[in-house]
């Protein structure tokens, strides 16, 4: 069995965490792009959108991210879509991702006072008009910090990936546990490597929020 030198390990270790970071922001972007939509339609002024909406974040929220993973990849072949493992987690976390921040640019945005949207209202605004000149605005001091946090939790939550052989930072860290019979040595490595890159967004993360709360001031 062929053995890795240490060169070899950190190489390889950069490589996935880089694929890891890709992997998060990729579902990331497309969770936001999907959520945007769920979050309008919980604040549309139609009844009906505002129930579709609740029963998809609320059916997402419900199923636990491996069990959706497992769904998709799984069970989309049997009705005769293929997805490979990379496309599956993908899909997976944008969807799981989408139904969180739904639910925390909803909070946000139903935190502005209604007094704004009747203002807006008494000036002929319509809801599109409204949302991105004055609702918008001022929900978004409260949107980045639950943001940035749901971004940090996907980061983690991504390795459960590695259970369909995606290969990201823990399906590596697993695999060269497993070739070099250095299990313990490679999750610890693992988890430093999380760790940084975790230290790293919340670093980016307190510097946006104050950036926005010296805006706001």
């Amino acid at each position: 069995m062929r053995r890795f030198s240490d060169t070899q390990i950190i190489a390889l270790l950069l490589e996935h965490t880089q694929w890891t970071l890709l992997l998060s922001l990729m579902a990331f972007a497309g969770g936001a792009a999907l959520g945007a939509a769920v979050t309008v339609m919980r604040v549309a002024p139609s009844r009906g959108w505002n129930i579709a909406g609740a029963v998809y974040t609320n059916l997402i929220q419900s199923v636990p991210l491996l069990l959706l993973l497992f769904l998709i990849f799984f069970g989309l072949p049997l009705a005769g879509i293929n997805v490979d493992a990379w496309m599956a987690a993908i899909v997976s976390l944008v969807l799981f991702a989408s139904a969180f921040l739904a639910d925390i640019w909803r909070g946000a945005i139903e935190a502005v006072s209604r007094g704004q949207w009747e203002a807006s209202r008494s000036m002929g605004f319509g809801f599109g008009l409204t949302m991105r000149k004055i609702i918008l605005p001022q929900a978004l001091p409260l949107i980045i910090p639950p943001t940035g946090n749901q971004f940090i939790a996907m980061l983690k939550d991504s390795s459960l990936v590695s259970v369909i052989g995606v290969w990201e930072l823990m399906f590596l860290a697993r695999t060269l546990g497993n070739k070099d019979f250095k299990h313990m040595e490679m999750l610890i490595t693992a988890a430093l490597i999380y760790w940084m890159l975790s230290m790293c967004l919340e670093f980016i993360q307190s510097r946006i929020e104050r950036h926005y709360r010296t805006v706001s001031h």
